[in-house]
């Protein structure tokens, strides 16, 4: 079962930045962000108060520095998305996001089966080989600013996964809710103090925003549910792989070309989760 939250964790990951990065060509940042966080703290509202639970003051601190950190990185993520290729930025911050995690679950003492760390390794190689395309390209596509946001990003979401896969099963989704009631305050203050726009441009951007903020947080309470139900090693790595999902929107709508390696790694990244699922 983490598996198959997993992979929805990843689906909709992908979705939401595909839709993220797209509303960022069309509206302005800052209201993208501020925006898609705000409609998912509606959402996640409705969802913690209906799921029930309680959460104690230490929780409610480490929910506030996810807020701020996870705010801080989808910024960073949706700025990179904006400038630079989709299917270069998602998959470089995809590396952080699964690295990070791994790394603490195994400090903290998991041991996941032989089997799954290959799968582990092949997940996190795929993640590498998709972010992947030629020198000349990659020169047009946003050049170093967009790939240091995709770096910072990264980072940002496997501190945030790993704070989330720490809470307790009796938090239900009130740790959810502690972070977006932080990062919409957060980031809507940064962007008055900066004097960024607010608008979002039209119904067509309210749209894109809309639905990026629901599919970015029902990617948060999934992952939530799968972290409780399955190893964090294993789980942040599937969830990881959202990147396959904003490639192959980004090459159906955008027709983005997808290079060699790029198909390479989507095939490592299948068999990766095969042998995760099977372990």
């Amino acid at each position: 079962m983490a598996v198959i939250l997993g992979l929805a964790v990843a689906a909709a990951y992908g979705t939401a930045d595909f839709f993220g990065g797209f509303a960022s060509r069309r509206s302005p940042l800052a209201s993208v962000v501020v925006l898609s966080q705000a409609v998912g703290l509606a959402l996640i509202a409705v969802l913690a108060v209906t799921m029930g639970g309680s959460i104690g003051a230490g929780e409610v601190g480490f929910a506030i520095a996810a807020g701020i950190i996870g705010g801080g990185g989808l910024t960073a993520l949706y700025r990179g998305l904006a400038i630079g290729r989709m299917n270069v930025v998602a998959p470089t911050t995809a590396v952080g996001a699964a690295a990070l995690p791994v790394l603490w679950g195994l400090a903290r003492g998991e041991r996941p089966a032989p089997l799954a760390l290959v799968g582990v390794v092949l997940a996190i190689v795929a993640i590498v080989f998709v972010s992947r395309i030629p020198g000349d390209e990659a020169a047009a596509a946003g050049g170093r600013a967009a790939l240091l946001l995709a770096i910072a990003a990264g980072i940002g979401f496997g501190i945030v996964f790993i704070i989330l896969a720490e809470t307790g099963e009796g938090t239900g989704m009130w740790p959810l809710l502690v972070m977006r009631c932080t990062s919409v305050p957060a980031l809507a203050l940064g962007a008055l103090l900066t004097r960024r726009s607010l608008a979002p441009g039209g119904w067509p951007g309210i749209r894109l925003i809309a639905v990026t903020g629901v599919l970015d947080v029902s990617a948060n309470a999934l992952f939530v549910v799968a972290t409780r139900q399955g190893l964090i090693s294993l789980v942040a790595v599937i969830s990881s792989l959202y990147p396959a999902a904003t490639v192959v929107l980004a090459r159906f709508v955008l027709t983005e070309r997808l290079g060699r390696m790029q198909t390479v790694g989507l095939g490592l990244a299948g068999t990766g989760i095969l042998l995760i699922a099977t372990a």
